[in-house]
């Protein structure tokens, strides 16, 4: 039985509509190149990562002006939600990969991944039974509200965890949750509807979502190593 690969896939076909850009996010510049260009070179530069798939939509007018990757295959099958976009990817790249490979999943726009966190994720998961997670304790004082958008009352932070990426789970079994699960956030929602409980492993502050048109900047800093 041939040992178990690390296989990275980046769903890109976002429009991230709350940047307000006129290029979709994945594309925004940061530091002079698009920030998914970024995540791809992470990839790229871990020498664990057997093959990186980046999914993108059908007709992204900007994909082609990223230079080639070492190991890189772009797939055209984006789809309109995340959860159908990493469907599509694992679809797509079924013949490549074997069964028990690991998928990585990771957002497009989480530019300030490392490889020692990749590393970290790959050694903490990879003799797993069900695969895991990169995420991070949640510290602040959680609230929630009513209808009319007062405090209702104070949740707990015990055992709460905002979820990262990359998730890491077999290729096989993700594809299978993923098409027979209902709407999911993300692959490790899909993992638990199976009834598992994928593992969490402590990630880092620069590896968050840019969402808003001032992340870009805080993800230079992260990038520039100044934050």
């Amino acid at each position: 039985m041939n040992l178990p690969r690390f296989i990275a896939l980046i769903p890109a076909a976002g429009v991230g509509a709350r940047m307000g850009a006129t290029v979709p996010k994945q594309y925004a510049e940061l530091l002079g190149k698009p920030m998914l260009e970024h995540v791809m070179d992470t990839f790229v530069d871990c020498a664990q990562i057997h093959q990186i798939f980046v999914v993108v939509s059908a007709d992204d007018a900007y994909i082609e002006d990223i230079p080639t990757k070492s190991r890189t295959q772009i797939l055209r099958c984006g789809g309109a939600t995340r959860q159908a976009s990493v469907t599509n990817g694992l679809q797509a790249m079924q013949s490549q990969v074997n069964a028990n490979d690991w998928v990585l999943v990771h957002d497009a726009a989480r530019p300030g991944l490392t490889v020692a966190l990749i590393n970290k994720l790959i050694a903490a998961v990879k003799d797993d039974p069900v695969g895991g997670l990169l995420a991070m304790p949640v510290v602040d004082t959680i609230k929630r509200s009513d209808a009319h958008g007062h405090a209702d009352h104070t949740v707990s932070r015990e055992h709460l965890w905002a979820a990262q990426t990359p998730q890491m789970f077999k290729h096989a079994q993700l594809l299978s949750a993923l098409q027979t699960g209902s709407h999911v956030t993300d692959e490790a929602s899909a993992i638990e509807a199976l009834g598992l409980k994928p593992t969490l492993v402590e990630g880092s502050p620069r590896n968050f979502k840019v969402t808003l048109p001032h992340d870009v900047l805080l993800a230079e800093l992260y990038i520039k190593g100044i934050a």
